[in-house]
Parts: structure tokens; sequence; C-alpha cells
């Protein structure tokens, strides 16, 4: 019985180390502030609703037809006539109160890593550039992905 316990203890101690080692080997991406970006048909009463749900506009400029709302550390985005559908946004470099971090993963490591993993992309950021640039992709759904890194 006793041995049959450190068996398992031991079994147990190697799984935990087996992830750590592997977490260490292949770190989660650091993606950066996410946010939901709504393809809005009327920017305005979309703005009057969400503010109805207590978002306040953080940012934006609602006559070139986008704004950033926020709720806590909630963030949407309205776009009226930029998206064609809903996209899952990540900002690389920013924090949810978009405040620039000190360490990130810049958008090209991101770009590069989900290539190697064979992740199909719909739109490419130049690899040759530094700073601002996005990319996009489609989950198996055809959702779309955008990474779009401001810094």
């Amino acid at each position: 019985m006793k041995n049959l316990l450190l068996l398992g203890v031991v079994a147990i101690a190697a799984a935990v180390l087996g992830a750590t080692l592997a977490t260490q080997s292949n770190p989660p991406m650091k993606l950066g502030a996410f946010s939901l970006s709504l393809s809005v048909k009327d920017i305005a009463a979309s703005q009057a609703f969400y503010e109805k749900l207590g978002f306040g506009v953080v940012m934006g400029d609602k006559r070139q037809n986008w704004l950033i709302l926020r709720n806590g550390d909630t963030t949407i985005g309205l776009f009226q006539g930029m998206f064609p559908r809903n996209t899952l946004t990540f900002n690389p470099g920013w924090t949810s109160q978009n405040q620039p971090l000190p360490e990130f993963d810049d958008i090209r490591v991101i770009q590069k890593r989900l290539k190697a993993q064979g992740v199909k992309l719909d739109s490419e950021a130049d690899e040759k550039t530094k700073g601002p640039a996005s990319f996009s992709l489609s989950d198996p759904d055809g959702n779309p992905i955008l990474f779009d890194q401001h810094i």
C-alpha cells in the first residue's frame, strides 16, 4: 500500500513537472489587450445602446465611424462600414486600458509562431518592418480574428 501511494505521488509529480517543462519550452503567446470589434449598422444607435449597459467612450471618432467603449476591463469597438463581421481583436503591446506594456510579443513574432504551427493567415504583417502592423486569420468556424499592433 505504501509503495502504491508513493508511486501515485511520483506519477503526479512527473505529470506536473512534464506540464511545467512543456510550458517553459512553448510559453503562451502574449497577445495583448482583447476586445470585440462589432460591425454595426448605425454607430449612434449602437453607442446609445451600449451606454445604457454602462459602457463609455474611451477613444475613437464617430465622424470616422468608429468608437472604442469600455466598462471596467471589458472593451468593445463599434465600427460602421469597416468590418464585414464581428471580429475578435487582440492588440499586442497594450493593456486592457490601452496603456503600453513594457514587454510584449511583437506582432511579427506572433505571426511567425502561428505560421510555424500551420495556422493559415488571411492577411499578413510585413515581417521586414517594425512598429505598428496587423494580420488576420479565421477560426475553424469562420470567425475573423484581427491582431492589430499600434506601437
